[in-house]
């Protein structure tokens, strides 16, 4: 006769898979990501994926291009994405005021190295 029952333990087993297959299932970028990199993701990436541009492509957010654009700077760019250019709506009604910085560090960040490109 076992001095344990294997039923707790079984419950136990579980729940630890449980907790692991809702770990694995939430990608790190949703809780660990700068806010940057959130802001950008849920407002721009989906014309600017991966500093491009789907809608026009010489308007790309690459570092030639700002350069060319005359908007090769941090705060350039967050003033563009706050009121708009051309095509573009601006976001600070939708990110707030200072959620446009953010999201202009990122873009200056990502610009230089290529967009994560080897």
């Amino acid at each position: 006769m076992p001095l344990i029952s294997p039923r707790p333990l079984w419950g136990l087993l579980w729940g630890l898979v449980a907790a692991l297959l809702v770990g694995l299932a939430v990608p790190a970028p949703l809780w660990a990501a700068p806010a940057g990199a959130r802001l950008f993701e849920a407002h721009c990436a989906g014309c600017h994926v991966n500093g491009g541009n789907i809608i026009r492509r010489g308007k790309t957010l690459r570092m030639a291009a700002l350069e060319r654009q005359g908007v090769a700077s941090e705060a350039a760019i967050a003033a563009i994405a706050a009121g708009g250019v051309g095509q573009m709506s601006g976001y600070a009604g939708v990110v707030g005021e200072d959620g446009v910085a953010p999201g202009g560090a990122r873009v200056w960040l990502q610009a230089p190295a290529g967009w994560g490109r080897a």
